[in-house]
């Protein structure tokens, strides 16, 4: 990143850079950290991204690589959306987060995160939580079968709510084969 003709490396989150071409403007919102051994410059698209960024370093046992890895995979509302649902696998899709990392972090970041103005019932459907465990069934055999965080996130919400698990998977695995 260029500054008023100085040079900065920073490190941002697939959808800080996006789209974008060398030489081509872009606004980033930067967080400066600051360790005995370095000063990394982290970088968003949004001051919406930069403060769960910020809240999530601010949390026990997650430090900027790891925050970065979760912004990276959840966008500030999904991330808020998996705290307010308690839902575990969403973090786990997270490299380097497993089920016991992300029980707590999710406990963790139900007091720090700003989930109260999540309407649970807009995430639903028939009253249930948005990620039901059959949703949840999708995601660990979608896993189980070796794909990766941003196929199962990308095919979770083309998925009909209304079938059951098996049914789920068979058309998860069908708009993956088509994809």
């Amino acid at each position: 990143m260029e500054v008023g003709g100085i040079g900065y490396r920073i490190q941002a989150t697939p959808d800080a850079i996006g789209n974008t071409r060398a030489g081509e403007e872009i606004f980033i919102h930067t967080h400066h950290h600051q360790r005995e051994d370095a000063q990394v410059l982290y970088g968003f698209p949004s001051v919406d991204h930069r403060r769960v960024f910020e809240t999530l370093i601010g949390t026990h046992g997650v430090g900027p690589s790891l925050g970065l890895a979760i912004m990276a995979v959840h966008d500030p509302n999904q991330l808020a959306e998996a705290v307010a649902t308690d839902d575990v696998g969403a973090l786990c899709l997270v490299p380097g987060v497993g089920k016991k990392t992300a029980t707590r972090l999710l406990i963790e970041l139900k007091s720090r995160l700003d989930v109260g103005e999540i309407d649970l019932a807009s995430l639903s459907t028939d009253g249930e939580p948005a990620l039901s465990s059959a949703l949840q069934d999708v995601r660990e055999a979608l896993t189980g079968l070796g794909y990766g965080t941003d196929e199962i996130t990308t095919v979770l919400p083309k998925l009909n709510r209304e079938d059951d698990s098996g049914d789920m998977i068979r058309q998860a695995l069908q708009i993956l084969a088509a994809a």
